[in-house]
C-alpha cells in the first residue's frame, strides 16, 4: 500500500551525472547543458509516474553566481549560490521539508552526505540505486501502458478498425 505521505525526492545533479552512462558520456564529451537537461527529463518522467516531487540541486561550480531557483518539465532546479555546495544546500532542503507528512529521500552517492541526510531523518540512495530505481519504474509503465492497450483491443474484439468504421457508418446510416 502506498504511503498517504507526500514524497520528496532531493537529487544531487552532478553526482548523478557523474554515475550515470549516458550522462557520463554527455559530460565528457563537453555536453554538459545536455547532461542536465537530459537528467532533468528522465527525473520528470520518473517522478509523474511515481507521484513525487523532485528537487535537483546544482552546485555553482559550472554557472557561478546567486542561488537560482526555476521549475522544467515539473521539477524544481536549483543552482547553489556561489561558494554554496549542493551538499550544504540539500541539508538546508531536509531540514525545511522533513516531517510527519512528508518523506524526504535524498540521492547522492557521496558517502558523508548520505549519513548526514540519515541523521536528519531523510532517506538515502546512490547515484546507482536512483538509476536502477528509474529502469525499474519505466518498466512497470511499460508494462502497464501494454495492459492498458491490450484491454483496449479485447473491448473491441477481433474487429479491425475497417470493419469498425463499416459498422459505424451502418449504424449511423439506419438512424
Amino acid at each position: 500500500m502506498k504511503s498517504m505521505k507526500k514524497e520528496v525526492l532531493v537529487v544531487d545533479g552532478y553526482n548523478m551525472i557523474g554515475a550515470w552512462p549516458e550522462l557520463v558520456k554527455l559530460k565528457d564529451n563537453d555536453f554538459i547543458e545536455e547532461a542536465r537537461d537530459r537528467l532533468l527529463q528522465t527525473l520528470s518522467n520518473y517522478c509523474t509516474f511515481e507521484n513525487k516531487d523532485v528537487i535537483v540541486v546544482f552546485d555553482a561550480q559550472f554557472v557561478p553566481g546567486i542561488t537560482k531557483e526555476y521549475t522544467k518539465y515539473k521539477v524544481k532546479v536549483v543552482f547553489t549560490a556561489q561558494g554554496e555546495t549542493a551538499d550544504t544546500y540539500i541539508e538546508g532542503v531536509v531540514d525545511n521539508l522533513k516531517n510527519v507528512l512528508t518523506d524526504v529521500t535524498v540521492a547522492t552517492s557521496d558517502l558523508a552526505e548520505q549519513q548526514l541526510v540519515f541523521a536528519k531523518g531523510a532517506s538515502r540512495m546512490s547515484a546507482n540505486e536512483l538509476y536502477k530505481e528509474i529502469k525499474r519504474s519505466l518498466r512497470a509503465l511499460q508494462q502497464e501502458t501494454n495492459q492498458f492497450q491490450n484491454i483496449s483491443k479485447r473491448k473491441r474484439g477481433t474487429w479491425s478498425e475497417e470493419q469498425l468504421n463499416t459498422l459505424k457508418r451502418l449504424r449511423d446510416h439506419l438512424s
